[in-house]
């Protein structure tokens, strides 16, 4: 069926468009394949709204008379309504809308479509590789590999065509060690600390069942991995009766007489339905503006986010404590392996790696450990909070880790590269994006529907070099230290830019913020190359004037 037969109505005329903070209009609304563009038709100054029908989690239609309203809920939390003349134009669009919006073939959505003059398909694709990291990372070169055991993706679907891995183990052992995890996810290297040559690893749960299965390697893989060291750590993302439980459907996780030089330390963490719900009540709560102080704060808490927010810092706390300060390594997993496993050995790796705090290091962490380490953003992402479509798979993991980014960013301004604008522009983009970067569930599926070959990377777009500074921080400051992000109550606020992005609140805020942002480059302007360079410090976790300022701005 051709995209074009789902438009029933394709231009209405003399449509109202009322949105927040702007008085109403009324103009020209036009269905395409991919989007939904309002004009008011001026002769002069012209204005025109373009929204990505991707983007679009719910309409609600109503009618007035003989007349219409479609109320428009976006996955980046904006809410707009169409006043549309007769009722069957309004029912015909609402109906083109949910059929557009909605599309699950990969190749018919927009990215496969858009084509910016400014950007070519033709050279490399991407920012990061398994091989480049490896190359770049010298301290790994002895005692670690590159192995494309699953170049075919036939050891496992969700893993990318290459993995690192202990050299003293070869591939044999891996495929055996795969048959023995959920989904194939056999224990892979993600980060190699520069200071002591610890590592993070991560895989899915061990498939030991009721009978209490083993497999021999696996274990000496595991065993390659702490060759030397006395102990290492094994972080389960489950509580303990999750984990035994686990065992009576086939899952289960790795004993002490197995695996004994590994001490398991079990850490719960909600997720799937759990979390999307948790999403959904938050949203709900910024929503409505009729709520008193005190109701508000009651709907906050019980929507149990920043709970989530929490463990996640915490535990990521906790993996940066056993690699940094006791010198061990450790291997991360939950289940699947595929969402609270890659949030936390990505914090991990922030709080305790400098590149992975830059602008091009942070980009590279997320293309390694969440869209090649298999992370289903298509199934993950494929409604927002509005939608009142059954819950299937969707969790909003990826939007996770970006709210703990931005509590280490709230409390360290000096310490990343990047602002809070990139972190608000990935949000928007994992739902609805114009370029292929967050297509797909894992590699394999990129590859077979062609997204290298015909979509465009955002990461390379946020780094050129017209774009790449309005997302940079202009009060960094490099350090080679380990930032310890504060896990109290009263450290962790609710990201208003996100959550109050539609607010008049946030409206102001912004504006503030451009201020500060426009005073400090003009001082650092002044201050000349000495002030701009970056030259690691080490004193970028003590509280500056900047940083009071700036924590007042995010409190007001």
């Amino acid at each position: 069926m051709e995209l074009s037969e789902h438009i029933r109505t394709a231009n209405v005329e003399d449509v109202t468009l009322r949105r927040p903070f702007h008085p109403a209009l009324r103009g020209t609304l036009c269905v395409t394949s991919h989007h939904l563009l309002f004009s008011d038709r001026k002769d002069e100054d012209s204005w025109q709204l373009l929204i990505l029908l991707r983007n679009i989690d719910a309409t609600e239609k109503r009618a007035v008379g003989s007349s219409g309203t479609i109320t428009i809920k976006c996955k980046d939390l904006l809410v707009l309504q169409l006043e549309i003349p007769g009722m069957e134009e309004c029912l015909n669009i609402a109906s083109s809308i949910e059929a557009l919006s909605a599309l699950e073939s990969v190749t018919e959505m927009y990215p496969f479509f858009y084509r910016p003059s400014h950007l070519t398909l033709h050279g490399p694709w991407g920012l990061s590789s398994t091989e480049k990291y490896y190359k770049q990372t010298e301290r790994l070169w002895d005692r670690w590999r590159v192995s494309t055991v699953n170049s075919d993706y036939s050891v496992c679907p969700s893993y990318p065509h290459a993995v690192i891995v202990p050299r003293e183990v070869d591939d044999e052992k891996l495929v055996q060690s795969a048959r023995f995890r959920q989904g194939g996810r056999f224990p892979v290297l993600s980060y190699c600390h520069h200071r002591n040559g610890m590592v993070i690893m991560r895989s899915s749960q061990p498939l030991t069942g009721a009978n209490r299965k083993r497999c021999k390697e696996d274990e000496l893989l595991l065993q390659a991995v702490i060759d030397g060291s006395l102990l290492g750590y094994i972080i389960d993302l489950r509580s303990t009766q999750q984990a035994q439980q686990a065992r009576m459907t086939g899952g289960g996780f790795e004993s002490k007489s197995c695996y004994s030089h590994w001490k398991r330390i079990h850490r719960h963490h909600e997720r799937g339905k759990v979390l999307q719900e948790s999403l959904i009540k938050l949203v709900e709560a910024c929503s409505d503006p009729s709520h008193s102080v005190d109701r508000w704060l009651s709907k906050l808490e019980n929507s149990k986010w920043l709970s989530h927010v929490h463990s996640a810092l915490s535990t990521a706390g906790l993996v940066v404590e056993c690699v940094e300060r006791d010198g061990h390594s450790v291997l991360v997993h939950g289940s699947e392996g595929t969402d609270s496993t890659l949030l936390v050995s990505s914090l991990a790796q922030l709080i305790l790696d400098p590149a992975s705090r830059t602008l091009t290091g942070f980009l590279g962490l997320l293309e390694r450990d969440w869209i090649q380490a298999g992370h289903p953003f298509q199934q993950r992402c494929a409604h927002s909070a509005y939608s009142h479509a059954r819950l299937k798979q969707e969790c909003p993991s990826f939007l996770l880790l970006l709210d703990c980014v931005w509590q280490v960013w709230r409390q360290f301004p000096l310490a990343l590269e990047f602002s809070e604008a990139l972190l608000l522009r990935l949000a928007q983009e994992v739902y609805a994006s114009n370029y292929g970067t967050f297509l797909c569930n894992n590699e394999q599926e990129r590859c077979a529907a062609g997204v290298k070959e015909n979509t465009h990377c955002l990461f390379q777009s946020l780094l050129s070099p017209d774009i790449e500074e309005q997302y940079l921080n202009p009060l960094y400051e490099p350090t080679d230290l380990a930032i310890w992000p504060s896990v109290h109550p009263q450290s962790l606020q609710l990201w208003t830019g996100l959550f109050l992005r539609w607010t008049e609140y946030a409206q102001n805020m912004e504006e503030a913020r451009e201020e500060v942002w426009s005073i400090v480059k003009e001082h650092r302007e002044r201050a000349g190359p000495d002030r701009t360079n970056n030259t690691p410090s080490t004193h970028c976790d003590t509280l500056t004037p900047f940083e009071n300022l700036m924590d007042e701005l995010t409190i007001l």
